[in-house]
């Protein structure tokens, strides 16, 4: 049986530490957590089981390993610690069998976007960001739809477009809506970015700023940035406006939810898993559900393709269409909407195009 393994990292610490060792979790604080956690082997999850393809049939298993370190240590460690570290947990994947790996959140984001971690393996590895950038339109697309907005008469906006997601996405979105905003810290690189996208037929308008106060033109929002801290606030956000979060750590402020009923934001990113998969442990998401980025590993492993995939921060159309094909022939497939970890239903939706029409008025 062919196989995968896919390495995670706590985004929470104490509630994700949690998920496997109850006990440790209730014991530790900010202050362990920061301090010993970079010391920490890397930890075996779960097998993962039962995922088949449509198509042929085809079954198989892999592993969920763990990266002991946090968001803020990816940030504030030496690069070369980071990498020891994540190298670490992949020959923990090799031991297992695994015949490619995945890299999840901030390990697939670091120094060179896997370029390095790759070299030091023999295990092909991918960082899942092609199938990611495909998620993510499908669900901008399906959420505008449901809210009503045209896409070829709205405006759109990237933020964080010049990362190597962002830039795909604003790719993609540059020739079907009517106006694209693409926003980041450096000017310098948004105005080349700006530059390539110009040279596209057809091509949006496209405006640039490093100010989220350009969000509020925008009715719908890709957010994709490496941000330890969330970006979008209430404040930022026009009324009947659709936001997709693909960033974990979330880009979204929390406030967004509680103070914006007037607003649809998505978790970006969704997959509903071919067969009868179980991950044999609890990573936030329902039964039979996955990452984007997570369903690109499992595909490759379903096609065969036992090699490195996506790594490095300059992805390509033709990967991103490639992945998409390959995932749609073996079943995997977008999922229903999920807002904040719960699922949005018909009647939310309803109560938020009623919010956002009071608001307009």
């Amino acid at each position: 049986m062919d196989t995968f393994a896919f390495i995670i990292h706590p985004i929470d610490p104490k509630r994700d530490i949690s998920r496997k060792f109850p006990l440790l979790g209730r014991i530790v604080n900010d202050w362990h957590i920061k301090h010993f956690a970079p010391y920490f082997p890397p930890v075996y999850l779960s097998e993962v089981t039962g995922i088949t393809s449509v198509s042929t049939g085809k079954e198989i298993e892999g592993w969920l390993i763990a990266c002991p370190l946090t968001p803020k240590h990816f940030l504030e460690l030496p690069e070369k610690q980071v990498y020891r570290k994540i190298i670490q947990t992949g020959r923990l994947a090799e031991k297992l069998g695994a015949k490619i790996l995945g890299l999840g959140a901030y390990t697939s984001v670091v120094g060179d976007a896997g370029i390095t971690i790759a070299g030091a393996l023999e295990v092909p590895v991918t960082t899942g960001d092609s199938y990611t950038v495909a998620l993510a339109i499908q669900a901008v697309r399906d959420a505008a739809r449901v809210m009503g907005i045209r896409l070829d008469q709205a405006t759109a906006a990237v933020v964080g477009a010049t990362g190597a997601i962002g830039r795909v996405c604003a790719q993609m979105l540059a020739g079907c809506v009517g106006e694209l905003w693409l926003i980041g810290r450096r000017r310098e690189t948004l105005q080349e970015l700006q530059d390539s996208l110009s040279d596209m037929r057809p091509v949006s308008r496209l405006k640039i700023s490093t100010e989220m106060t350009a969000l509020r033109e925008a009715q719908v929002i890709l957010t994709v940035t490496s941000a330890i801290h969330s970006v979008v606030e209430p404040q930022h956000l026009q009324p009947g406006c659709v936001v997709c979060d693909v960033a974990r750590p979330r880009d979204v402020a929390v406030q967004v939810a509680a103070l914006r009923d007037d607003v649809l934001v998505i978790d970006g990113g969704m997959v509903d898993i071919p067969g009868p998969v179980d991950f044999h442990f609890n990573f936030g998401f329902p039964p039979g559900k996955a990452y984007a980025c997570m369903a690109e590993t499992m595909a490759l492993a379903l096609e065969g393709r036992f090699e490195d995939y996506t790594l490095g921060k300059h992805l390509t159309l033709n990967r991103v269409q490639e992945i998409e094909a390959i995932a749609d022939r073996h079943g995997f497939r977008l999922s229903g909407f999920r807002s904040f970890e719960r699922p949005v239903t018909e009647e939310h939706i309803e109560r938020i195009l009623q919010n956002a029409r009071k608001h307009q008025r």
